[in-house]
């Protein structure tokens, strides 16, 4: 299965303001180059200097100055950027037919990213460490079998993590529905910031299986029912549980919550330490699920903690290939960007999955499907190597001079992807 990325992107922007000197095909490949080569940044193209192979990969003669690629990103609209993000929702879930997945784990959540004070959409928000400085907030959804990002909204930094987000589930959901009907399951992963009326609505509409955190909030009795708990059912040597039905009378509904608590060696300030017990038990950290999943305590502690792959792959946005760049004051140009990056790495992770990447054994996190290396171990062992460019019969080749694991990698990988491709 070839994606033929560049007669996707010639067909999607084809007679809108992206068409210039350079083409769009060409200016989306060169960025999309200039981020798996380990560029972060606009200005770092020149770092690049002509470079033959990213060169060549963009279809260029020449590379543009990092001038022209801003003003090339300012000419995104709002429409432009729904196109370039309907691209990358395609692209994962042309892997979902092909990798066969049985069900779908998504995963919802933002994450901050800094701005310059002058970023247009930008505003002080809620982040903790840099209170003062204007953000952008994007809502990001993640699928975890294969550790890429289905849809990205950036938002303005004030707005609070359940901002809408029914809404984006909504056309996230609608996406799905259209392609793959209701044949395969879906369900839903979520903290505690989205547990607001409006995403139980949508989760009653569509009938999803979900595991949504609870906050401690004093008006929903958790804190007396965990008080008033004396048996905890053992998740593991450290974790204990229970279950109880939590009724919200201000919702009018009643979910099934199970409540955990963690034990720890510091006295915690993550949620409360209750005056039951006494100082020499140690300190415990509280935390609630509501769940629509036929899961027991056990399993479903480790359900939920499989969200910690979605932040993995924030992290690797955000290290690797320039989620957290902001490059120009322009918001449309400036989601255009966080699209791209996010297209990069989930090329970047079905380029591993079509080239052999290892798959794991399957578990109760579900999490990763296969074992996925980070984009810096790939530039390492693939992409920095010393090669030379030469002309031995008046043609253009490449001759390499590397380790002979690295050669028989290599020519491992061109086999799978003819493959791919044939």
């Amino acid at each position: 299965m070839a994606i033929d990325l560049p007669g996707r992107l010639r067909s999607a922007f084809r007679d809108t303001p992206l068409e210039g000197d350079y083409g769009s095909v060409r200016m989306i490949l060169l960025l999309i180059g200039l981020f798996v080569v380990g560029g972060l940044r606009v200005s770092h193209l020149a770092f690049v200097g002509t470079d033959p192979i990213l060169l060549r990969f963009a279809g260029l003669h020449r590379m543009p100055s990092d001038r022209t690629v801003s003003d090339w990103l300012k000419r995104f609209r709002s429409e432009t950027v729904e196109k370039l993000g309907d691209l990358m929702r395609d692209l994962v879930f042309d892997w979902v037919e092909r990798c066969k997945l049985s069900r779908l784990t998504i995963d919802l959540d933002g994450t901050v990213l800094r701005t310059g004070a002058k970023v247009e959409g930008a505003e002080r928000g809620f982040n903790p460490h840099h209170p003062k400085d204007p953000s952008y907030y994007p809502l990001t959804a993640h699928l975890a079998q294969l550790g890429q990002i289905l849809r990205i909204w950036t938002r303005p930094g004030n707005v609070h993590d359940s901002h809408n987000a029914a809404g984006f589930l909504r056309v996230l959901f609608g996406d799905l529905r259209a392609r793959f009907g209701h044949r395969l399951p879906i369900e839903l992963r979520m903290d505690a910031a989205f547990f607001h009326p409006e995403i139980f609505a949508f989760l009653d509409e569509e009938r999803v299986d979900y595991a949504l955190k609870v906050p401690m909030w004093k008006w929903l009795g958790l804190r007396s029912a965990i008080a008033s708990r004396r048996r905890w059912t053992r998740v593991d040597a450290y974790i204990e549980g229970f279950e109880t039905r939590l009724k919200i009378d201000p919702w009018d509904r009643t979910e099934r919550v199970v409540v955990y608590r963690k034990r720890v060696s510091h006295e915690t300030r993550k949620n409360f330490q209750l005056d039951l017990f006494d100082p020499d038990d140690g300190h415990f950290e509280y935390s609630a699920v509501a769940t629509s999943k036929a899961l027991g305590i056990p399993a479903l502690w480790h359900f939920m903690a499989g969200r910690g792959a979605h932040e993995k792959t924030l992290a690797e946005l955000k290290s690797q290939v320039g989620f957290a760049t902001i490059p120009t004051h322009d918001r449309a140009a400036n989601a255009a960007w966080q699209i791209l990056s996010a297209l990069t790495l989930n090329l970047v992770r079905s380029f591993q999955i079509a080239t052999g990447a290892v798959e794991r054994p399957r578990t109760r996190k579900r999490t990763f499907d296969y074992v996925f290396q980070s984009l810096s171990t790939i530039r390492f062992e693939l992409i920095a190597q010393p090669v030379r460019l030469v002309r031995p019969t008046g043609r253009q080749k490449l001759r390499f001079s590397v380790a002979g694991r690295v050669k028989a990698r290599t020519e491992g990988c061109q086999q799978s992807l003819r493959k791919l491709a044939a």
